[in-house]
């Protein structure tokens, strides 16, 4: 029904943003990956939709990139995951770490997102492995994620796990320092990463 809404960013939350559009305010669900990117609140912004049109409820979804849209349509496809669970992934991971979770066949990356299960990362692996690969990665078609970055956002994240962090607000603490800097060694990650989660607690 609709493609993308391009109006004024009214306000905008982790989980919500109202955009109006010709004198309409349009409330969008959107991950916390896309609320990190919203410019300030009253600036233009285009977020591509999604409508999602049950018998009780109608929801717009939001999102900054169609990559992101992609991969949200993808993973309503599966057996039990709905819209809200669908989000709480792209909430808790980045486009490329789903994407790479799914291509090397690590449930584990998923299963410690809050309401994804073994049994739900495992189906979410097996039935969107050879589909995944439709999705234009964001580096413009290079590997879904560097092997060093990769490598880093683990040791990162397993020093966060050992420090006592939940899984889901350490991986977004360096999701979030590695989209703005992804030069920095274990160590500083890890610091960036500290700081960022105390700055959002």
């Amino acid at each position: 029904m609709f493609a993308f809404l391009r109006g004024e960013l009214v306000t905008a939350s982790r989980e919500e943003a109202v955009v109006e559009v010709s004198g309409i305010g349009y409330l969008l669900h959107i991950s916390s990956g896309t609320s990190r990117r919203l410019p300030p609140e009253g600036s233009q912004v285009r977020l591509f939709t999604h409508h999602y049109v049950r018998e009780d409820a109608q929801q717009l979804f939001g999102f900054l990139d169609e990559e992101e849209l992609q991969l949200f349509r993808l993973l309503l496809t599966i057996s039990g995951v709905g819209p809200k669970l669908a989000m709480a992934v792209l909430s808790g991971l980045s486009v490329s770490e789903v994407q790479e979770a799914i291509v090397a066949n690590r449930p584990e990356t998923l299963y410690g997102i809050t309401g994804v299960g073994k049994k739900t990362a495992a189906r979410i692996i097996l039935e969107l492995r050879d589909k995944i690969l439709k999705i234009q990665p964001p580096t413009g078609g290079k590997s879904v994620t560097a092997p060093h970055a990769l490598q880093l956002n683990e040791d990162a994240l397993a020093a966060l796990l050992t420090l006592g962090f939940p899984r889901q607000t350490a991986q977004k603490a360096v999701s979030s320092v590695l989209e703005s800097s992804p030069a920095l060694s274990v160590e500083e990650l890890v610091r960036a990463a500290l700081t960022a989660i105390h700055n959002n607690s």
